[in-house]
């Protein structure tokens, strides 16, 4: 392995540096002790504080004097501020300095400070995070005093970046090393680097670190709200009965959101009642909000979004909005008059204002996005956040992880950018029937044509995410494998577009042909496909492989280095996380530090035709090889020894190596040989001046092929450039028939059936089944029971009753997952399936306590309810399960029917609702669209029961709460007394009931 002197020397001097000041501190509550000030140029010393009467004595060589104490200062010794330098004072070296200087600069940035092999962190900041990262805390010793510094090496970025940005919420300002140039050495005093914040990383820019989980979007969003608007409602607002009311609930909401990864821009106008769901639905990473808005309507807004752990920065959003048509600079294509003048005022300055931050962020590196896309709320379903997390679409709400949810029920997507669209749609479903029934027919003909729907996957699985990989080159940060896999992408797809052109000459006019023509007139693989000929005409994979190779090794023996460092730091080990080939003693590497003929300087990744002049440079290359292949022959016979070579030092340049116990002075002159290197009894090394010229062509030659070479590069990333939007918009095809490809390989799994969408309030399902519980049963040998659901005429509400652990809740969550799977465009879990399309799903099941908001059960339950009972629309569906438990039967029961009144006579919308309440079935028996069905247990002639499923026409008034309490494991003494209770309840209430009918 080849080190330049830079390396070695920061290898070494990375050991020396570090090596200093490794007694730790005392504790901090020690009463005298020493602590490192981080901003003054000397250690203070606490001096404890002492009683007048006390005295210390002063000795010399010859005399002894006796000072009071009370005469002396008290408290810490009075230092001069710090000033960052400007005095003549002592300073901070450069490296150090600079990264102070940053820390001033980016008060809220964690600095990440490259220093040759190392990232490193230097005064509090190393101290704070050192055991967070749980990497060496050292001191620095400096002429301005000890500093602390704790660092990592550079290729564990992407591990120590994870727990910085995705586990602790930090913003990291990584401030990398550029080369300088004579002018830049002139200004910097002779320093061979300049070191400058190159980017700033949050929660919401990442682009393409590797522990980005990809089958998700990142998600950066914005939240613009009229700053002036909201200062005037906040003062003329005193009402303390409004406390959970937003102050600017009366006004629109600007929307805006991007994924830096893919290029992806959304716009959205909303309300400060869909405000949290809004939130919820997109699932953003970061949230941004208007430094200027006040303290009340930023604390509202962090309790919106407190409980989903999503961090929220305030930035000073822009004064001077620019209009879209001004965004031309950082979007793929420039937005049209027309377009723009869809979006509202509201939308423009939140997606301003985000462009503006990433700026800020990413140090002006270029981006090319996509247009923002308009979201109206029109076009899709809207569920609320309580649903999302009630239904369980994306994670389960007991611990929140993805397995048991909706998502992980039905994803089978091929691709990661697949699953994103999945994940989308699922929280998006569309309210077109038009929409959906294409993407319904797509869904059918890969059902039929298993062939056809076999081909399509396996191209899908042979194809990379497009999207990432074009955003890399807008950003500049693509490479020669990124551009191998697009090329193999961009085949992929002409491969699918050949199959589906050839199924759709089969199809003729049918509603499936029509389906594919609109996919088919989406997919533009003239530019594309050139383009892919050429880079796979250019790029030699062998080559690449082989580089790919050497990298490997050099980055395992640079681990082993590093790993070095650490471990004479007394740092934990880390072995476990190297690669295999680097865990071996450090003694069982040799080599000499020279190369020979084959070495990382012959591996080239592009073809030796990729251009004329890469022709005749490789030509002239071959040439000199041969020269020196003809060179050592004839040294090797003038000194009679075959074990001579040609070889290359980092040190010593171009040298003659020869094995020989003995070569005469003689012969070496004769060779021309001018100076010797070194000797050993076995072995000289020593310059020729036939090599030196020789050599030093060959490294001339080798560094115009790269030269070329990265100019080849260059032009195939322009390339890429100018295919940008054919790549983007075939990727997103490509997405949706992975999607479709999904759902039809569920539907022939799981018995699904195609679902027919009306426009009217209808909701017809026979046989139902829940999609995930369903599945729970079967792994446990258990059968699932489904059940029948007529909504609409004449019973638009259905008031369901029965027992404990019967299967309410299911039967309601059920209803609306088939719903929201019908609207997405999947085929769903039943026998039979007709619905009229729903505008807005509401779920209110399960309730806890807020302690963040100090709320109570009840208090969330009855906010929930609220929202439902306002936004409703007789569009909607709406489950309700168990309405006012958390307070007195009483109450509950009169809560509960007025309720139910509310969405029977002004509401109007389709409702499921569930209830222990049994007096309501009595009390609404004049609503003339209410239905009664029930659950129930079934009981055997020795005691046992089992639940009844299966709903059926009628109420059941006993909920078996002790059968369920005796299955829980109650102690049977327990389970005896709670029984007789309840019959002397019972008894009690038959009696006072008879009196009450008794005549007077």
């Amino acid at each position: 392995m080849r080190f330049h002197g830079a390396q070695i020397s920061f290898l070494i001097s990375s050991q020396l540096r570090s090596s200093v000041g490794r007694t730790a501190f005392p504790p901090h509550h020690c009463h005298i002790h020493r602590t490192i000030c981080h901003h003054a140029r000397r250690p203070i010393l606490c001096i404890p504080r002492v009683t007048p009467t006390s005295k210390v004595p002063h000795r010399n060589a010859k005399s002894k004097s006796v000072v009071k104490l009370k005469d002396l200062p008290q408290g810490a010794l009075k230092l001069e501020p710090y000033d960052d330098g400007a005095n003549d004072g002592p300073q901070y070296p450069v490296v150090v300095q600079g990264h102070r200087n940053n820390m001033q600069k980016f008060r809220n940035c964690v600095i990440l400070t490259r220093v040759g092999g190392f990232y490193e962190l230097y005064f509090e900041q190393a101290e704070e995070l050192a055991p967070l990262l749980n990497i060496k805390l050292a001191i620095k010793k400096t002429s301005a005093g000890p500093v602390y510094m704790a660092g990592f090496p550079f290729f564990q970025l992407d591990r120590f970046l994870k727990i910085l940005v995705q586990d602790l919420n930090k913003y990291v300002a990584i401030s990398e090393e550029f080369a300088n140039d004579a002018e830049g050495k002139l200004r910097t005093g002779g320093l061979l680097f300049d070191r400058k914040v190159a980017r700033i990383i949050t929660p919401g820019t990442l682009i393409d670190e590797k522990f980005m989980d990809t089958s998700e979007n990142n998600f950066l969003l914005a939240i613009y709200i009229d700053v002036s608007s909201v200062k005037e409602q906040v003062e003329q607002d005193d009402d303390s009965t409004k406390q959970h009311v937003l102050p600017f609930a009366s006004q629109n909401v600007g929307l805006s959101w991007l994924d830096l990864s893919t290029g992806d821009f959304f716009t959205q106008v909303t309300t400060a009642q869909m405000l949290p769901s809004a939130i919820a639905r997109i699932g953003a990473r970061e949230i941004l909000v208007d430094q200027a808005l006040g303290d009340g309507v930023r604390q509202e807004l962090e309790l919106l979004t407190g409980h989903d752990q999503r961090l929220m920065t305030f930035f000073q959003f822009p004064s001077k909005i620019e209009p879209m048509s001004k965004w031309g600079s950082v979007l793929e294509a420039p937005v049209s008059a027309k377009s723009a003048g869809s979006f509202t005022h509201e939308e423009v300055a939140a997606g301003y204002s985000l462009l503006e931050y990433i700026r800020v962020q990413l140090q002006g590196l270029n981006m090319k996005l996509q247009p923002p896309r308009r979201r109206d709320l029109d076009e899709s379903m809207s569920i609320d956040r309580n649903s999302l997390r009630g239904l369980e679409i994306l994670e389960t709400a007991r611990d929140g992880f993805g397995k048991g949810s909706l998502l992980h029920a039905v994803r089978r997507t091929s691709t990661k950018s697949g699953a994103r669209l999945l994940r989308d749609r699922l929280t998006s479903p569309s309210t077109s029937l038009s929409v959906i029934n294409e993407r319904l027919d797509l869904v059918c003909i890969f059902i039929e044509d298993s062939a056809l729907h076999a081909n399509v996957i396996e191209y899908l699985k042979r194809s990379y995410d497009a999207q990432r990989l074009v955003q890399k080159f807008t950003l500049g940060r693509g490479d020669a494998d990124d551009l191998i896999c697009l090329s193999r992408s961009i085949e992929a797809s002409k491969e699918i577009r050949r199959v589906l052109m050839s199924k759709r000459r089969k199809c003729k006019d049918t509603p499936a042909a029509q389906s594919l023509k609109h996919l088919i007139d989406r997919l533009y693989m003239n530019g594309p496909t050139i383009l892919a000929e050429k880079i796979l005409a250019a790029i030699d994979e062998e080559g690449l492989l082989q580089k790919q190779r050497i990298e490997d090794d050099t980055a395992a023996e640079a681990a082993m280095l590093a790993q070095e460092v650490t471990l004479s730091e007394g740092l934990p080990g880390e072995m476990a996380t190297l690669p295999k080939k680097v865990r071996t003693k450090s003694g069982e590497r040799g080599g000499s530090g020279t190369t020979d003929e084959a070495s990382a300087a012959d591996t080239w990744i592009m073809r030796r035709d990729a251009s004329l002049a890469l022709h005749d440079l490789h030509q002239a290359l071959d040439r000199l090889h041969n020269e020196k292949a003809n060179l050592t022959q004839r040294l090797r016979d003038a000194v009679g020894s075959t074990a001579l070579s040609l070889k290359w030092s980092p040190g010593l340049g171009h040298i003659c190596h020869v094995k020989a116990a003995r070569i005469s002075q003689q012969s070496l002159e004769d060779l021309g040989v001018t100076r010797n290197v070194s000797m050993t009894k076995s072995t000289r090394s020593f310059y020729l001046p036939a090599w030196t010229e020789l050599g030093g062509q060959m490294d001339q030659i080798k560094l115009q092929i790269r030269q070329e070479e990265q100019a080849i590069f260059e032009d195939l990333r322009r390339e890429v450039i100018l295919n940008l939007v054919k790549i983007r918009r075939n990727a997103a095809v490509m997405d949706e028939l992975d999607v479709a490809c999904s759902f039809a390989t569920l539907a022939q799994e799981q018995r699904l059936v195609r679902p027919i969408l009306v426009d009217g309030a209808c909701h017809k399902i026979v046989g139902g089944r829940h999609p995930t519980v369903k599945l729970g049963l079967e792994e446990q040998g258990r059968r699932f029971v489904s059940n029948d659901c007529f909504l609409g005429d004449p019973d638009r509400i259905w008031l369901v009753t029965g027992p404990n652990m019967a299967g309410k809740s299911t039967f309601l969550r059920q209803n609306a997952l088939i719903t929201i799977l019908a609207q997405v465009g999947s085929f769903v879990p039943a026998d039979y399936a007709e619905m009229g399309i729903v505008d807005k799903i509401f779920s209110r099941i399960g309730a806890a306590d807020d302690l963040f908001r100090d709320q109570s059960t009840f208090m969330v339950e009855m906010l929930e309810t609220a929202a439902i009972l306002k936004q409703a629309t007789p569009r909607s569906f709406v489950i309700m399960d168990e309405v006012g438990r958390g307070t007195t039967p009483e109450d509950g029961t009169a809560v509960s029917f007025a309720c139910l009144h509310h969405l029977h006579y002004h509401n109007r919308c389709r409702t499921l609702f569930a209830t222990h309440f049994h007096t309501l079935a009595d009390m609404t028996q004049d609503f003339e669209s209410l239905g009664r069905y029930c659950t129930d247990v079934k009981e055997t002639a020795n005691g046992g029961f089992s639940f009844v499923h299966r709903l059926r026409k009628g109420v059941n008034r006993d909920s078996h709460a002790l059968k369920v309490a005796q299955l829980a494991g109650l102690p049977s003494e327990t389970i005896e007394l709670a029984r007789r209770v309840r019959q002397q309840q019972r008894n009690t209430s038959s009696d006072e009931s008879s009196q009450t009918m008794a005549p007077a």
